[in-house]
């Protein structure tokens, strides 16, 4: 595939192959640091800071070591080969994104989950963790929905009366779900959900529309925040 947004694609047999592939279990697709995703034209969601670029000139030559990346002779395009090609052509695919950001958790476990399902009902999963190394896999929407679910705070729902500033300063683990959509013309929609777990309850809260700087309860059960993410993530 080629390193251009608007031209990364992956064939339809091989995108056909690799859905039946999924259909037996899950894909690993490798690890890849921050920098290397940035040097093939990642996306901007995946990336909190620009990489410097002499970390990124490590990172190019790191791929090339690797054969992961080459040019054609007389091109001035960089193809992006094996695994790295496949998940950075489904990452510039996808038109829907969850990104879970979570407190509380071990430092050799991940604290950031990215989710961008695809309309074949196949999953692009990143997992990062504390040293900055994404982990692709290629799961069914619904295995990587419930693996999400298994990270992120839980419980009996909480008050309606709760105070956003201090459940969340008192809370051992925390979440923000971000759902972002895409339309044809590159504009992005957002939807906040809050999550912090309080003994056996876990606190829902939403912008509140009048102030969406402001923090309010939304008073839903696991399966209420779930199935509005479920539904707001919804590839048609």
């Amino acid at each position: 595939m080629s390193a251009q947004p608007k031209e990364a694609g992956i064939p339809q047999d091989s995108l056909n192959a690799l859905v039946q592939v999924v259909e037996t279990g899950p894909v690993p697709l490798g690890g890849y640091t921050l920098a290397e995703i940035y040097a093939v034209g990642g996306i901007a969601h995946l990336q909190e800071e620009e990489p410097a670029p002499e970390i990124v000139a490590e990172a190019v030559r790191s791929l090339a070591a690797r054969n992961l990346i080459t040019t054609e002779a007389g091109s001035d395009e960089l193809e992006i080969r094996g695994d790295l090609g496949i998940a950075t052509a489904l990452q510039h695919r996808a038109r829907t994104v969850i990104d879970a950001r979570v407190t509380g958790t071990e430092p050799d476990h991940p604290w950031r989950f990215i989710l961008m399902p695809q309309p074949e009902d196949v999953t692009l999963e990143v997992l990062i963790d504390a040293l900055g190394i994404h982990f692709y896999s290629l799961r069914k929407s619904d295995d990587a929905r419930d693996r999400l679910w298994e990270r992120l705070p839980s419980g009996d729902p909480g008050p309606e009366d709760a105070d956003a500033d201090t459940v969340l300063a008192a809370s051992p683990q925390t979440a923000l779900v971000s759902v972002s959509t895409w339309d044809d013309a590159g504009n992005r929609e957002t939807h906040d959900i809050v999550l912090a777990q309080d003994g056996d309850r876990c606190h829902a809260f939403v912008r509140s529309p009048d102030d969406p700087a402001k923090l309010v309860p939304a008073a839903m059960d696991n399966d209420e925040w779930r199935d509005m993410v479920t539904r707001l993530a919804t590839v048609s």
